[in-house]
Parts: structure tokens; sequence; C-alpha cells
């Protein structure tokens, strides 16, 4: 079937001349067309099973639809390119799909969902990159625990998404740039932004990404998704490559918070490969989507923080007034659905997060090297090697020449952990003082900035981007956050809400950030990427 966009059919109604309510009743009926009637669209985990026991649509048909979009889309139109790599075999193991559904039901609870999966994580049988050159081609034979999870429970790794190289920033040596959703002349945040464009995009039906310092959060806030940063133990991290292992974690990035917390059912728990993970033993709930509550904000007591933590936040600018109203309309639901919102939280000492964040790099260049050094078929075996290849992009190279020779047996590293202990106390005794369920800020105080023209060739992170940055508290101190869709500036652009919790508290914040969603419903998908319509 030949595939138009609907902007395309928009232009061609209307120019018949006749009326709105004509023009949607036809672009329905068009849309509806495909697949047996199955919207695919915004489409959620429960949604594709359900449409899959009605006969609506197939597992293969599915994926053809996902690979129509991103054909269209991402090296096309809008240009977003959030894909690296698709993986070659997915139809096939569609059809497998197909076939164990038709003799006996779903395989698991990702049964046929087909992920999105940032370019720092492990397949065996596609392409793992890092973001960079030096990697082009690359295949280590063997899949990061997650993806052996994931694929257990049914899933298809539908493709590699494209991120900031060595998992800084919005560019690689690799592929480029990665453009935003709902902009493309603007930073899709970082590093895991070609999970957040795709998913924003309905490339896939749900996403993973990493996070350091923010890199789940920041793409997702800026594409109007659910992200979810988990404690550090929960989520295995072996088959990833580490970019500071005291805080990278992986977890979900997707469109509503059932499908983050059905993702995160399988992706917590014990791995012997990363044994960090030791300490979620007896953490974690029976299911984090059975903690999932339409009244889950009712009688919870929320912190708002409106200390800015970037000292680059101006708060007399028109976009942070732009954030601002967008927070605050938030903070009036959260208020109106039965929470008790004490609003300012002063939190001593938070002023530190952004430097003492920014200090911690000492334990990069060992845990690079011992990932290397063990990963199978490596081209490369150490940082050093990576930046004499003279490949890396100049930002991301001159960010990795500040960790060359740092370690954690440096004199230094004994300061940050100490106040990183000091602000970790203080945001506890407010949240115990207070008798906080959980704190709530903007995951940015400003809107995203737009590319600049060289940046693929600067050296020097002076473009705005990720100004008004609030993503640092959560890693810095160890706890869970998660950021959800909180509406739109006055510019069009989306704002995240983000709500962090102690330490495994991620079905708390799922509850909170679920009844939130429901009763809010905020999110809209990007206008760059319509729906695809079939013609006769």
């Amino acid at each position: 079937m030949k595939k138009i966009d609907l902007g395309q059919a928009v232009e061609a109604v209307a120019n018949t001349g006749m009326t709105a309510p004509i023009v949607a009743i036809l672009l329905f009926a068009m849309n509806v067309s495909n697949a047996q009637g199955f919207r695919l669209l915004e489409s959620t985990i429960d949604g594709v099973h359900s449409s899959l026991a009605s006969g609506e649509i197939t597992c293969r048909e599915l994926v053809e639809l996902y690979l129509d979009r991103i054909e269209a889309y991402d090296k096309q139109g809008p240009e977003l390119n959030a894909i690296q790599h698709i993986n070659t075999r997915a139809l096939e193991e569609a059809e497998a799909l197909d076939a164990a559904f038709e003799a006996s039901g779903l395989v698991g609870p990702l049964h046929c969902v087909p992920v999105l999966l940032k370019d720092q994580v492990e397949t065996s049988d596609m392409p793992t990159t890092y973001g960079s050159a030096i990697f082009a081609g690359f295949v280590s034979g063997r899949d990061a625990t997650i993806v052996t999870r994931m694929k257990q429970a049914g899933a298809i790794i539908l493709a590699k998404t494209n991120m900031g190289e060595f998992a800084f920033g919005h560019v690689g040596s690799a592929f480029g740039m990665v453009r935003n959703a709902y902009d493309p002349t603007r930073i899709p945040s970082g590093s895991s932004a070609g999970t957040g464009a795709g998913i924003a995009a309905n490339f896939g039906l749900v996403g993973i990404g990493e996070d350091t310092g923010g890199s789940i959060r920041g793409p997702s806030a800026v594409h109007s998704l659910v992200g979810l940063r988990p404690t550090v133990p929960l989520v295995s991290r072996f088959g990833m490559m580490p970019a500071n292992p005291t805080y990278d974690t992986l977890g979900p990035m997707t469109r509503t918070v059932t499908d983050a917390a059905i993702l995160l059912d399988v992706l917590a728990g014990y791995d012997s490969n990363d044994p960090v993970t030791a300490y979620s033993v007896g953490r974690l709930p029976e299911s984090y989507r059975t903690r999932l509550d339409e009244g889950g904000l009712a009688g919870a007591r929320i912190g708002v923080i409106r200390q800015p933590m970037d000292p680059k936040t101006d708060p007399e600018s028109d976009d942070y007034r732009q954030v601002r109203a967008v927070i605050d309309r938030a903070l009036e639901d959260i208020a109106s659905l039965g929470a008790e919102v004490v609003d300012p939280v002063e939190v001593p000492l938070i002023e530190l997060v952004d430097a003492t964040y920014a200090k911690d790099n000492f334990a990069t260049e060992q845990a690079m090297n011992e990932y290397l050094e063990t990963l199978p078929n490596s081209p490369i075996a150490s940082l050093r090697e990576i930046l004499l290849a003279g490949r890396v992009t100049p930002q991301r190279a001159a960010s990795l020449m500040n960790v060359v020779g740092r370690s954690t047996e440096d004199i230094d590293y004994l300061e940050v952990l100490l106040t990183r202990e000091e602000i970790r106390q203080s945001v506890l005794a407010v949240m115990a003082d207070a008798r906080l369920d959980a704190l709530v800020y903007a995951t940015f105080d400003h809107q995203t900035s737009v590319i600049p023209p060289d940046a693929l060739t600067r050296a020097s992170r002076d473009d705005g981007y990720g100004r008004g940055n609030n993503r640092r508290l959560s890693p810095l101190i160890g706890f869970p956050a998660i950021t959800v869709p909180a509406g739109f500036t006055a510019d069009g652009l989306p704002v995240g809400l983000e709500f962090l919790g102690r330490e495994f508290s991620e079905g708390l914040l799922l509850r909170l950030a679920y009844a939130y969603e429901q009763a809010s419903q905020r999110r809209q998908p990007p206008a760059t990427t319509p729906p695809l319509l079939a013609a006769p």
C-alpha cells in the first residue's frame, strides 16, 4: 500500500473546500483502514496485547508499521536521526511470536513489544557503537543482561538508538546529531537522545535509556515522555559501557507510566554479573504495575523544590517564566488530587549539587578500561586509545581528557564523597521533618535551546545545552526519580515534572506519577511525525 503522511492528507482534503469536521471524519476513516482498525500512534503494551487477542493486528504487522514510520521520519521528513541500527531479523522474530501466540498465547509480559535500545547496551546480533565511529560495525557477540531479560519476556529489540558519544550530549562521530522531535531545530537533550526522540515519534513501543547525570530524564522531559531513573542497584548494567559506575543506571523511557512499570518489572532484580544489584534483594515489590493507583496522590505529602540547582538558571527570562507557568499548573493538579503540597521546601546545601556532581569524574577511566579489557572482540582496549584514535567529536574528546589520569584513590575524591553524603543527609532530614513522601521540581527550569550550527565541531559547551538542569540531585544522592509530562510552554515545547523519592521507592514514585498522569493527560505526540495513512 502506498504511504502518505497526515500533513499531505490534510492539505489534499482541505483544498476541496470541505469543512473541518468533514476533514476530521475522512482522516479518521483513512487512518483506521490500517491493520484492520488498529491505531499505532501512542499505542501501549496493553493496547497491543488486546489487539493481538482480538485479531486486529499481528506481531509482524505491528513491526512493519513501526519500520514504516522509521523509514518515513528518521532520515527523511524531520530527519530526527534517532535510529542507529535496525534489527534485520525483526520481522522473522515477529513471525515466531505470532506462531507462539497462536499456539499458547503471550510468551511473557513483553510479548511482541518492539523496543528501542540505547546503543550503549550490547546485543549479540546487532552492532553496538556507543555513538562512536571507532566502533562502527562492532558486534560483541553477547547480550546485556537487560536484553536477555527483555527477550525472555517476549520483546523484540527493534532498533539501537543514536546516543551522545560515549554517553555525553546528543552528537556522535558514528551518526552526527539527533534532533528534537517537537522542534528539529532544538536540542533533544542527551545522552539517550535517540531513544527519547524515537519513542516520542512512535518509532517503537517502549525504550531503554541510560542515566548517569540525567540521560533518561532529560530526553524524556523534552519529549513529553515518562522517564524513570532507578536506584542504581535495581537494574543490572552488565553489557553496558560505563560512563561513571557510581551513578550509571538503565531504565524505561515510555509514553505512559503503566508501560514504564511493566518494563521495570522485567528489568529489575539481582544479577551476579553486576554484584551491586545484590543490594536490591528483598527491596523489590512483587510487581511495580500493581502499585499503580489512580487515587495514588490522595493523602500523599509532596514537597516542592523551587531553588534552582543550575547556577546558569535565569529566573528573569521569558522561557523560565513559561516553564514555571506549566509547573505551577501541574502543582495545582497534584493538590486537586488530594495531595498535601508543601510549597516551597528549602533544602540546605542544594547549591552544591551542580558543582559536586561536576567534580566527580574519578572513576570513569578505570571503569571504561576494565569494560574494554573484557569486551569480546573489542577493536580498542583503553580510554587513552580512544582519544589517540582522533575520531571522537571535539566536545566529547575535551570532556574525556578531563578524566584521564584521575582515580578513586585521589584525595579529592574523599571530599566529593563527604559532600555527597552531607547533601544526602540534608535531603533526608528535610523529607523527615516535613513528613514528605516525595519531592517534586521541574526537570529543567528552561526550555531546550536551539542546536548551534557548529554542534559537531565545537569543543566548548557554551551553547545553552541543558540550561536550568535540575537532574543531578537524584544521581548525586543515590535516590530514584521519575519525570512525567507536565504540558507544553507557549512555544509548544514539552515540560517535564520530576518526582524524587528515597532509595528503592520506585513503586511509590510510579504510583504518584500514575495518579498525576491519569488525571492530567498532558502528553501529546509531536506534530512533526503524524500518522502514516494508507491510500489505494
